[in-house]
């Protein structure tokens, strides 16, 4: 059975988008962008297409893959959040900022380490 193309357009707006937390690697130096996202894999794709057209707002990200190519990255879902079942109203917005200082701790993505401005 097939589905026809708006019956697959709305079950598609109808599912849920994972949020979560995200980095963009330069597996040269090691250095690393966290970020947080309520639609991470959406938001990996923008990540790429900034970088790709040369309009990232990171500028040293976009030095270093203006330099190393694109091949010198790797974007990565490091943590998710799975929306309750009961609540339709959910809003993922203060678990998401606990998630990603968590990371944000773990990473340490500052400095030489990372992309990420200092810690707040």
């Amino acid at each position: 059975m097939t589905l026809d193309r708006k019956a697959l357009i709305r079950r598609y707006k109808e599912t849920p988008r994972p949020a979560g937390v995200f980095g963009v690697r330069n597996t040269v130096n090691g250095r690393m962008l966290v970020g947080r996202s309520t639609d991470v894999a959406s938001m990996l794709n923008r990540q790429r297409a900034q970088l790709d057209l040369g309009g990232h707002p990171n500028r040293a990200l976009q030095a270093d893959w203006n330099a190393l190519g694109p091949d010198s990255f790797e974007f990565e879902i490091l943590d998710t959040l799975a929306p309750p079942a009961d609540r339709p109203d959910w809003d993922p917005a203060n678990e998401l900022r606990a998630l990603e200082a968590l990371w944000l701790e773990k990473l340490s993505p500052y400095g030489d380490r990372g992309y990420n401005p200092g810690p707040r």
